[in-house]
C-alpha cells in the first residue's frame, strides 16, 4: 500500500494531501477527528476515532483489513497534536 498524508500548514486539522494507492482519499471513509472546543476559534485535536471498515472502502482503495487499520493509525498520529488556535 502506498499512502500520502499531509496537513495544511496553516490548518493542521485538515488534510492537504490524502492519497491511498493513487486514489484521492476521504478521511470520512475511515472515521472522524476527536476534537473538543476549548473556546471560540480554538480546539484540542487529540486523535482520530476509526470506524469499522466496509468491503466497499477496502475495494475503493484496494487495501486489506490490516492496511485499513494502518491508515487509521496514521490518521491518529497525524491528528494527535493537541491544542490549536490557528482558526483565529
Amino acid at each position: 500500500m502506498k499512502i500520502e498524508i499531509k496537513q495544511y500548514g496553516s490548518l493542521p486539522c485538515e488534510l492537504e494531501v490524502f492519497i491511498i494507492n493513487g486514489i484521492e482519499a476521504d478521511e470520512d471513509d475511515f472515521g472522524e477527528l476527536i476534537r473538543v472546543a476549548l473556546e471560540e476559534y480554538s480546539c484540542n485535536v487529540s486523535g482520530f476515532k476509526p470506524k469499522e471498515h466496509t468491503q466497499s472502502v477496502l475495494e475503493k482503495y484496494n487495501i486489506t483489513e490490516d492496511e485499513y487499520k494502518s491508515v487509521c493509525l496514521k490518521l491518529n498520529d497525524t491528528f494527535s497534536f493537541g491544542g490549536c488556535s490557528l482558526c483565529v
